[in-house]
């Protein structure tokens, strides 16, 4: 590559990098001023790729009073393609790694992979944000994919738990052992966790149309996410290259 070649090169990853900032500011801003339930999230002083996220049982849930600490890292590229999540603390689930790596269909590139028995609209596109993918998240602990489990040995045990109408009960102590011991995290983080709906549920002020700019609903000049067309090319072509699929 020539040295012309080089700086055009640099330039485009460095306005797709600079667009990925400002749309994460936006995005943190945003889950800061109106918080969701079920979550809370921290970026990294240092590095708005990296946020420390801290994921809450659902109420009613085997996750019931839980509290999951995880790390969401984001491409250069964000938001043309997905974040990472991995969990710090032991989460047993079919849809996670035993290393806390997440497997779950929205945080999939969206390549074709007819092996994956996933649909094309199921997986990551730029519309998605971090308050979807967040919410896709508390949503799947409670319901997993068996169909294509990161965790085959906790896919069948919950499989034995669901079918058994709760009587085959190993999924669920072993759960709860886990619930048991992330509250020793929330101590020592200071944390309350929410045990009940109603303190599980963010009541806020509806947002005027000045504030509404989580998401990617402004205009998009205003995000200046750089060359978009470069940069869902070259995603493209590394997600050929490296055989890119699931999870």
């Amino acid at each position: 590559m020539n040295s012309a070649s080089s700086l055009m090169g640099s330039q485009g990853t460095s306005g797709s990098c600079a667009g990925a900032i400002r749309a994460l500011t936006l995005e943190l801003k945003g889950l800061q001023t109106s918080p969701v339930e079920g979550f809370t999230v921290t970026a990294n002083e240092d590095n708005m790729f990296v946020w420390t996220v801290a994921l809450y049982g659902p109420p009613g849930t085997l996750y019931q009073g839980g509290y999951f600490k995880a790390v969401l890292k984001f491409p250069s590229n964000y938001p043309y393609a997905p974040p990472s999540i991995k969990f710090l603390n032991k989460v047993w689930h079919p849809n996670v790694y035993e290393n806390g790596d997440l497997c779950i269909s929205i945080l999939h590139p969206p390549v074709d992979d007819p092996h994956s028995g996933e649909l094309a609209c199921e997986r990551w596109n730029p519309t998605q944000n971090v308050r979807t993918i967040l919410l896709s998240v508390i949503s799947l602990l409670n319901e997993p994919n068996t169909s294509s489990p990161a965790n085959v040995d906790a896919s069948v045990m919950y499989r034995k738990w669901k079918e058994s109408g709760g009587k085959n009960d190993e999924y669920a102590r072993l759960v709860r052992k886990q619930v048991e011991a992330s509250r020793l995290d929330a101590e020592k983080d200071g944390v309350v966790v929410p045990e009940t709906l109603e303190e599980y549920c963010i009541k806020t002020a509806p947002k005027s149309n000045e504030d509404c700019t989580d998401g990617f609903d402004l205009d998009e000049d205003y995000y200046d996410y750089g060359d978009e067309s470069d940069d869902e090319e070259e995603y493209e072509e590394n997600a050929e290259d490296s055989g890119q699929g699931e999870n």
